[in-house]
């Protein structure tokens, strides 16, 4: 009588358990985010936080869910990548709005467009057919020009993909791609607070966020036995985000003299 009625108790438990897990993995990615977005919109000032996250999130995330097609996997985390998709749009309308209203110049940069009537009378552009710059690329002035590469790369790589289908390499190569390309995105700011020999201005309870989510995704990955690329990459992943919290704790308790860098337009903080 006791083992049954401890498996009816146990049975509704674990099925809330794994509820929550599977919550979790859907909008635990995206939570780090929303302070970041918070903080943006109240100080109306992004340089602490870096586009090209949205662009290597975006990327990751349209070549996971083709992947999905070619190789069915549990499905929070096909629903994880649209809401991380959704967010990384959300956040770069916003840094697009607050970046474009800060700026003193003129010169509008955009996908493939030319400037606007209105821009074109403040300053004629050098070239009325095409205005795209590989010089600032990811840094365009109108949040439609984002959205413009987005559906462009997903148009190239989904037309792809419906060619590639049935080839296992190819979807098993996609997969790789799609978890790798998230796990190596802390290492631009691994890199960076190396060269900088500095962590300064960067956001420390965004990369113990990242760590912590990190670390749970990849535990669900290898419990729920997911595609071995997510379980590889994910461990990947939080060793990056190990190393740049070992970097916080030296070079605040053993500061050395910062290396001098020429700053880019394009160049903002990672984290």
């Amino acid at each position: 009588m006791e083992p049954a009625g401890l498996q009816w108790l146990l049975v509704p438990l674990q099925q809330l358990v794994s509820w929550g897990a599977a919550g979790a993995m859907v909008f635990g990615g995206v939570v780090p985010y929303i302070p970041q977005y918070r903080d943006i919109r109240r100080t109306q000032n992004a340089e602490g936080f870096s586009t090209y996250v949205c662009l290597v999130l975006l990327v990751a995330n349209i070549l996971r869910i083709l992947f999905w097609f070619g190789r069915h996997f549990e499905s929070p985390l096909l629903w994880q990548s649209i809401i991380m998709i959704i967010t990384m749009l959300l956040m770069l309308k916003l840094c697009t709005e607050v970046r474009v209203s800060n700026e003193l110049n003129v010169k509008r940069r955009s996908f493939t467009a030319a400037d606007s009537k209105d821009e074109e009378i403040k300053a004629p552009p050098k070239r009325s057919y095409l205005d795209f710059d590989l010089n600032y690329f990811w840094h365009w002035s109108k949040f439609a020009d984002y959205v413009q590469c987005v559906l462009t790369f997903t148009g190239v790589t989904g037309y792809i993909t419906y060619l590639w289908l049935d080839s296992f390499l190819f979807v098993e190569t996609l997969g790789f791609l799609a978890v790798f390309t998230e796990a190596m995105l802390g290492v631009p700011q691994l890199y960076r607070n190396y060269q900088n020999r500095s962590t300064e201005g960067m956001s420390i309870k965004m990369v113990l966020m990242w760590t912590s989510g990190d670390t749970f995704k990849t535990v669900y990955f290898i419990l729920n036995q997911a595609p071995f690329q997510f379980s590889i990459c994910g461990l990947l992943q939080v060793f990056v985000d190990i190393a740049i919290l070992l970097q916080v704790y030296l070079y605040s308790y053993y500061p050395q003299k910062p290396v001098s860098h020429t700053a880019h337009p394009a160049s903002t903080k990672a984290l």
